[in-house]
């Protein structure tokens, strides 16, 4: 069941330190770009330091394509709540129609062959 679980977490905290990496500095805007991407570098490389680890304890278990698609539905959730919660932005009606959409082609990646 660990092996299952610990990349998913993993893959959770990882993608809390990208998105600060990618977007928050865009929190306070009067940092000089360059302090900006030193920052951003700094702050990856933790991301990379769960990510790395993540991918190979869950590729015993799952395919790269659920990988990759679980990566991605987590970055959505930790992005959504950073829009809203760090930076203030408001999600309407065509984000959430959005990432269901997304959930629904996750959905479709986990469920395995379709029948004949």
């Amino acid at each position: 069941m660990t092996a299952y679980l610990v990349p998913i977490g993993m893959l959770f905290v990882s993608n809390i330190f990208m998105t600060f990496a990618w977007y928050g500095h865009l929190g306070d805007l009067s940092r000089p770009i360059w302090l900006a991407i030193v920052m951003a570098w700094g702050i990856a490389f933790f991301e990379y330091c769960l990510a790395v680890p993540a991918n190979r304890i869950g590729h015993a278990v799952y395919s790269t394509a659920e990988l990759k698609t679980m990566q991605e539905v987590i970055t959505l959730l930790v992005f959504a709540g950073f829009a809203v919660f760090w930076l203030g932005e408001r999600l309407t009606v065509n984000h959430l129609v959005g990432f269901t959409l997304i959930a629904a082609g996750a959905f479709f990646i986990f469920k395995g062959p379709l029948p004949a």
